[in-house]
Order: C-alpha cells, then sequence, then structure tokens
C-alpha cells in the first residue's frame, strides 16, 4: 500500500502537469462511502478514533489507496449500522466510490475492497 500523505498521481495536460496526492484520493473514496445508506462510520486505527474524539475530522479514515499509472485500487474499512442488509451496502459502496473517484480524477478503479470493521447498534437512551 502506499503512504496516504505523500504519493501523488501524475497527469500532463497541454499547458502543465496536474498532480492529485493520494490523500486526496482517499477523502474522496471516505466521503462516498459514508454518504451510502447503511454505513455507520469509516473503520480507523486507534489514532483515528481518538483524533475523532477531539471534534479532528479525517475523511480518509479507513481507506488505503494504490495508485499505479493512471488506474487505483482501494481497500475500505467502514462500521455497519445495524438492520442493513451488508451485501447490498457493499455493493453500493463499491459503485458510488469507485464512480465517484474516476468522475473527479479520471483514474480508471481497478477495485474497491470493502471490509466490514463492526456494526453500531443505535442506542435507545
Amino acid at each position: 500500500m502506499t503512504d496516504n500523505n505523500h504519493d501523488t498521481f501524475e497527469s500532463q495536460s497541454g499547458i502543465g502537469e496536474v498532480q492529485i496526492a493520494n490523500e486526496v484520493v482517499s477523502s474522496i473514496a471516505g466521503i462516498s462511502a459514508s454518504e451510502v445508506e447503511g454505513v455507520e462510520s469509516m473503520a480507523g486505527g486507534f489514532k483515528n478514533e481518538l483524533a475523532g474524539k477531539f471534534g479532528v475530522r479525517n475523511l480518509s479514515k479507513g481507506v488505503k489507496v494504490e495508485v499505479n499509472d493512471d488506474s487505483v485500487r482501494v481497500d475500505l474499512a467502514i462500521n455497519m449500522k445495524y438492520g442493513y442488509n451488508i451485501p447490498k451496502a457493499c455493493a453500493q459502496v463499491q459503485e458510488k466510490v469507485a464512480q465517484a473517484i474516476n468522475s473527479m480524477t479520471g483514474l480508471r478503479v481497478r477495485a474497491v475492497n470493502v471490509r466490514i470493521a463492526g456494526v453500531e447498534i443505535e442506542n435507545k437512551d
């Protein structure tokens, strides 16, 4: 996997070069996945969870990207809401993430792998 903070994707246009940081691709994937009904949140490590408790929002939490030439592979870890059809929601996540990355960056999406890290049960306080 690539380091999301430092690697970039470069493309040549008629008047110069365009660089897209992997962090941008990760953020697009995280935001797109979070918009799917049934997805509670992106899952992250302890550092990301701790940052979230202090109000720091990491849009690429739970996302790893691997960019090769003009294509990308995305690995997502998500927490689902209890009661939703997991295979259906995951298919929607895969489709929405691939479409968003392709339309916003021009990268061809090779794969969107989804790992369910947890299921969140709503509190009835």
